[in-house]
């Protein structure tokens, strides 16, 4: 069997991707690993064994499969959104110290690539007007904020990737993620180290209770929101192919206008016969999203996203009522 390792398992983005690489390559000759820092049996209902590792420890890398391994998947990270408090010294810990003891580990098992998650915001300053962000666009970031160590630190981590790729052959693909859409019983995150509840779930709550939503802004600004599904679609294609690597945008061609998502939020979550209003305010600024073109993922990869918002929102709703990934993402009482 054909070993896909896949770091950061137990994340948000990780534990959604574990599902559905174990779905897709079900009774095929690849066989998912998953790994992450803390202990966990979670994934045993997908059939995929897990292995604790923490990447910043060269010595736990013995713990895991030292033959067959085939594609590792590196989605552990530290980053800006959990980051309770600032401490930039984690970033270069994990994100390029963690990254170099994975391609350690990748050089030694004769692994054939290396599939890495990097962000947006190491391309952020082209986002203006609208602008859809093409994948090779030379790298254009602020070193300013709280952003700023953890792009360098992701953009080291490439540079150690085609190191790697240039002098072992091991095969790099870079993934750059925008916001990846998927339901966590966590609904806050850290914004400048400051705990905030993530305006989706504000939104879904209101509408549960068929309140009104205040709609920010121009209501035909639009954002890809993507859904993590589409995101382990586009990595599934990229185990599967045949070139020796590149960089992807991750994203759906499908742009989601602030209306269009609020009538949809209304749609899947208000009451039935008592809807949530959309109150606009217009003078009220909103921002940070970005549109992604994927069309070289779509040519080169053979991706065709399939969430659309009121898809994604539906599955939302069902993670809700199941939630699946509960003792991943919640303290333990």
């Amino acid at each position: 069997m054909k070993k896909i390792i896949l770091f950061g398992a137990t994340g948000n983005v990780g534990s959604y991707m574990v599902k559905y690489m174990a779905d897709y390559f079900r009774g095929t000759e690849y066989q998912v690993v998953a790994s992450g820092r803390r202990e966990t049996k979670v994934f045993d209902s997908f059939g995929v064994p897990y292995v604790s590792v923490d990447i910043t420890n060269e010595e736990d890398f013995q713990k895991l499969p030292q033959e067959d391994v085939f594609a590792v998947v590196d989605l552990a990270a530290v980053i800006p959104s959990y980051m309770k408090d600032y401490h930039s010294d984690r970033y270069l810990q994990t994100n390029i110290m963690g990254t170099y003891h994975i391609l350690e580990y990748c050089r030694k098992v004769h692994a054939d690539r290396i599939l890495f998650s990097t962000t947006v915001f190491d391309i952020s300053l082209y986002e203006k007007n609208g602008a859809i962000l093409k994948d090779d666009l030379p790298l254009n970031f602020s070193y300013k904020g709280d952003h700023a160590v953890y792009v360098i630190s992701k953009n080291s981590a490439i540079e150690l990737m085609k190191h790697y790729q240039a002098e072992y052959g091991l095969k790099g693909f870079v993934f750059r993620f925008p916001t990846i859409y998927a339901y966590s019983p966590f609904h806050y995150y850290y914004p400048n180290g400051q705990k905030t509840l993530r305006p989706i779930y504000r939104f879904i709550d209101a509408a549960s209770k068929g309140e009104p939503l205040e709609l920010w802004g121009d209501p035909d600004y639009a954002t890809d929101m993507v859904h993590v599904y589409d995101c382990s679609q586009m990595f599934c294609k990229a185990i599967q192919s045949d070139l020796n690597g590149g960089l992807y945008n991750v994203g759906t061609g499908m742009p989601v206008t602030l209306q269009h998502k609020f009538e949809a939020i209304i749609k899947v979550f208000s009451p039935k016969g008592h809807p949530s209003k959309i109150i606009y305010r217009p003078e009220k600024k909103n921002s940070g999203g970005f549109l992604m073109d994927i069309s070289k993922a779509k040519q080169e990869l053979g991706y065709e996203p399939v969430y659309t918002i009121e898809k994604l929102l539906e599955d939302y709703k069902q993670e809700m009522a199941l939630n699946r990934f509960a003792e991943l993402r919640l303290p333990k009482a």
